[in-house]
């Protein structure tokens, strides 16, 4: 199936009664046929009929082998993280959303080591890649800084170095971007952003390429072990997002390559960071290994008061904290997404108190112009 369809089919198979909407198990346990039998399920933790079908159609949409759907991004990163043992060497983007860095510092506590780099510099990765490195983690586009690494490149050095190579692809979704396709070993989703794109899920998917089957074995060990499982009603709701998925992602890159044009006519901006511009440093890169621009947009204004102003004079776009849903937001990262990142990381990458995000909707692209500049104008007042 094509792109579209698959969104909109999924892996939905029809049952006796020919419902086109997946039901809706809501149980908790299962009976057994016979002693020693089973129907594939047992307890609702560790497997559930709607949950697996969404499970198929996000493996079937990254071009994966298997995919598990858990309760936040967080908690699909969190699976990642268990895959690492006391001793492991663990290489990350340095610019990426500041929970994963709250997050690592909690698993070095346990004896595994976490290294900022670089990601789009090649030579910088392979020259801090030990003998003890075990994984590769980046975001591309990356948040907020949208920087965009070489997935190819990136793959061919973790496997030359028995590492495995994770690659976050929520800015982007597979309508946009596989990076399986491309050599990732592991696909993780904060599903609450552009899969759900209705801000009224919180969910996370972990999907692997064919041939891991060891590592397969351990994610599966772990989601059943500690049980960060999806529920089934959130599962049903984001496969009837997931239908529209591709409709809404086109709307949302074209209207953001769009403002972003726009955002650079306004005396208030000063730097706009936008994959779809052509003087983006990472826009061939990001050409050559993904199908569309996507709906973030970051820029910086003239003062740190204008950036904090502005939140306070929208009208129209939303001061809020997510992103790649329906609704425009607009985010402050520096106290916001990225409130714990460490100082030196703030420097090395440019995130500064004068950077807003723009999660760009699927309003009229007129609307949040409108918006953007009678609130950086009078921010500036």
């Amino acid at each position: 199936m094509k792109d579209f369809s698959l969104e909109v089919r999924g892996c939905h198979k029809f049952d006796a009664t020919g419902a086109i909407s997946e039901p809706i198990y809501l149980s908790a346990t299962y009976r057994h046929p016979a002693f020693r039998q089973s129907t594939g399920f047992d307890y609702g933790r560790v497997a559930n009929p709607t949950r697996q079908v969404l499970e198929e159609t996000i493996a079937a949409l990254e071009h994966g082998s298997r995919a598990w759907a858990v309760s936040s991004g967080m908690a699909a990163i969190q699976l990642v993280l268990q895959l690492f043992k006391p001793g492991d060497h663990v290489l990350l983007s340095e610019d990426l959303y500041g929970g994963i860095v709250r997050l690592a510092s909690i698993y070095e506590r346990y004896g595994v080591y976490f290294e900022y780099v670089d990601t789009r510099d090649l030579a910088v990765i392979e020259s801090r890649i030990r003998p003890e490195t075990r994984g590769i983690f980046i975001e591309t586009p990356s948040n907020p800084m949208m920087f965009v690494s070489d997935i190819r490149g990136i793959a061919k050095l973790a496997h030359a170095n028995n590492a495995l190579f994770i690659v976050d692809n929520t800015f982007l979704s597979p309508h946009f971007q596989r990076p399986l396709d491309l050599g990732a070993d592991i696909i993780i989703h904060s599903g609450t952003k552009y899969l759900c794109g209705h801000n009224d899920v919180i969910c996370g998917f972990l999907i692997t390429k064919g041939g891991l089957t060891d590592i397969e074995s351990q994610v599966e060990l772990l989601a059943k072990s500690a049980g960060p499982t999806l529920s089934a009603l959130d599962a049903w709701l984001m496969l009837r997002s997931i239908k529209t998925l591709g409709i809404r992602v086109e709307r949302q890159s074209e209207s953001a390559l769009h403002i972003a044009h726009f955002l650079k006519t306004l005396p208030e901006v000063t730097d706009v960071y936008y994959v779809g511009l052509p003087e983006h440093p990472g826009h061939e890169l990001h050409k050559s290994q993904a199908a569309g621009f996507g709906g973030m947009i970051s820029f910086k204004v003239r003062t740190p008061a204008i950036a904090r102003n502005v939140l306070e004079h929208l009208k129209f776009i939303i001061y809020a904290e997510s992103l790649g849903g329906i609704e425009t937001l607009l985010t402050y990262p520096l106290v916001q997404t990225h409130a714990e990142m460490p100082k030196e990381l703030i420097e090395r990458t440019g995130l500064d108190d004068y950077l807003l995000r723009l999660s760009v909707g699927i309003e009229d692209a007129e609307d949040i112009e409108q918006d953007l500049q009678q609130a950086l104008a009078s921010a500036a007042k």
